[in-house]
């Protein structure tokens, strides 16, 4: 070779490696920033399907992987891992997308506690068809940190500085114990069931269960019937209905504050009102009812999940009130809920009008699909901008470039503190398919995609809501739209029945839908609702009266419904 070919060669070379660092090469991969985590044989010893998290905080106290995985989250990263295997290295690097900041390049340099956490998929046969791998909820409510059978390492404290680059190793080295369940007493207790509604449609054992709370006196009396109160909590949790406890723990300052704000007592103060002489005596009841895609099911029938509600009505609400003496009588059976448990309060009232005799809803989700939190998914195109039809003219102007982000979360006083844009980036990092809030909303009332999973309401990186997906949702969970549409059929069911409390100052703007739905309730004849609304002054969480007066005034309605002499 002559020296001008060298010298030519050389130049290509040096030209080939200015691009290959412009454009994120290998070389220019070198400096920024990744783990690499793999497990041993000796923890696992075959290959892992599932969704692979690293988890960065400033403290290690609680340990990282238990810190909140929310809007207060720590900074998450996570990759989807197919048949990993045993000594194979995974990688989360500057290109994985991150919660809250979106990716490591952002994570300002300094010192940091790092964690990883594998959350194992399994492989779901459904009876519609489709293969798709999704957790396995192990009766911890799918929460992937805590889930037994998942790997994790061990928190290690590195310094971590992007501009610099890092490549850290992390060693799955653990894995999450079985769930200790909360033992029976006296006063409560947990059945679990297998469902062969829900078996036959995931292919595998899918299960059903409940926390019960007695009344004083119910082993004593055993030939005694009682009404009872479906007190619904949403998301999935082993505690009893109402917070019932019967020692007093200490309470954060936060969250006495939110507590009294919002109107309720202590589990233990309710406690010493539902042991007390004079308290009505009644049953009441959590169901639990978590999916492969989410701790709840929205108690409805789904496309994604399957057939909840047929499950719940025909197995497990069958099984508590013939293992528990529960009256099985309509004007008996009295539902309550607060937030997520609110609607499905709603919905299991306004769907099954025939079996239930009353439902008092506190703040519920969004459940009217004008107004899903500030959208309403019918008109808006964009989840995370706001429209200039819907601001007021003097803020209006051609040449605003920049688009108004829509918020989801704010404080009473309006501080804005979460855009759906973020929430959606959130949900994404979570899972590929059906994670966080907005995903449990996909899998619940949602159809399928063509992939066999939730086909999202709108798209999670660009906000642009799907029109056909909005129609499906008016169809199958819209409760407004149902209740408007069937009215002259489920009216005369539900007169006197539906009680609903919101403060207007809601952090999620939850009683915007909530006045949307009284406002049609009003317009009701042949026959008038006859129903119930309240709304907090400058209130966010509301409830107008503790638990205890709660329980009275649904005891009221029992026995104002029933037959003749009955009494709770």
């Amino acid at each position: 070779m002559n020296v001008p070919d060298c010298i030519g060669r050389l130049i290509l070379l040096l030209v080939l490696g200015c691009v290959l660092c412009q454009d994120g090469s290998a070389e220019s991969n070198i400096s920024r920033p990744a783990f690499e985590i793999s497990f041993p044989a000796s923890l696992r010893d075959g290959p892992v399907t599932g969704r692979l998290f690293v988890m960065i905080s400033r403290t290690d106290e609680p340990e990282v992987r238990l810190q909140g995985h929310w809007i207060n989250s720590p900074m998450m990263l996570a990759v989807d891992v197919e048949r990993l295997l045993p000594g194979q290295k995974a990688r989360v690097d500057f290109s994985t997308l991150g919660y809250p900041l979106a990716s490591l390049t952002e994570v300002p340099a300094g010192d940091y506690f790092v964690q990883a956490v594998l959350n194992v998929y399994t492989e779901f046969k459904r009876a519609d068809g489709h293969v798709i791998h999704a957790h396995m909820d192990q009766w911890e409510g799918q929460q992937f940190n805590k889930s037994p059978g998942n790997l994790f390492s061990a928190v290690a404290k590195l310094h971590l500085d992007a501009s610099k680059g890092y490549s850290h190793e992390l060693r799955l080295s653990a894995i999450i114990p079985p769930l200790q369940v909360p033992a029976d007493t006296q006063w409560v207790e947990r059945i679990r069931i297998q469902s062969k509604l829900l078996s036959a449609f995931w292919g595998r054992p899918i299960y059903l269960g409940a926390v019960i709370l007695l009344p004083r006196g119910y082993a004593d009396e055993p030939n005694r019937r009682y009404p009872v109160i479906y007190a619904q909590q949403g998301h999935f949790t082993h505690e009893a209905p109402f917070g019932f406890r019967t020692e007093q723990i200490a309470e954060k300052a936060w969250d006495r504050r939110e507590r009294e704000s919002a109107g309720f007592e202590t589990g233990f103060e309710f406690y010493r009102a539902w042991q007390s002489d004079d308290f009505p005596r009644m049953i009441a009841v959590s169901l639990l009812h978590p999916t492969p895609f989410a701790d709840m099911s929205g108690l409805v029938n789904s496309a994604n999940n399957g057939p909840y509600a047929d499950a719940v009505m025909t197995e497990l609400i069958p099984h508590i009130e013939a293992r528990f003496r529960i009256v099985r009588q309509p004007h008996a059976r009295v539902l309550a809920g607060r937030a997520s448990g609110g609607r499905d309060a709603l919905t299991l009232q306004v769907r099954h009008p025939d079996f239930f005799g009353g439902a008092w809803v506190f703040q519920p989700w969004a459940f009217n699909f004008q107004r899903y939190f500030t959208l309403n998914i019918y008109e808006n195109d964009n989840a995370f901008v706001v429209p200039p039809e819907e601001l007021p003219e003097w803020a209006r102007s051609e040449s605003n470039w920049l688009p108004v982000e829509r918020f989801l979360v704010q404080t009473r006083e309006g501080i804005p503190i979460a855009t759906i844009r973020g929430l959606s980036r959130h949900d994404a990092v979570l899972a590929t398919h059906a994670g966080g809030e907005f995903g449990t909303d996909d899998a619940m009332l949602g159809p399928i995609g063509a992939d066999g999973y939730p086909r999202p309401l709108w798209d999670r990186m660009s906000g642009k809501i799907d029109r056909e997906v909005a129609d499906h949702w008016r169809e199958h969970g819209d409760l407004a739209y149902y209740v408007e549409k069937h009215w002259s059929t489920i009216g005369p069911k539900l007169v006197g029945k539906l009680h609903l409390y919101a403060g207007d100052k809601d952090h999620f703007q939850r009683d915007r839908g909530v006045r949307l739905f009284e406002a049609l309730l009003k317009r009701t004849a042949a026959p008038h609702y006859a129903g119930t609304f309240g709304y907090g002054a400058f209130e966010s969480d509301f409830q107008p009266m503790t638990n205890a007066e709660l329980v009275r005034v649904m005891a009221d309605h029992v026995a104002r419904n029933g037959p003749a002499g009955a009494s709770p």
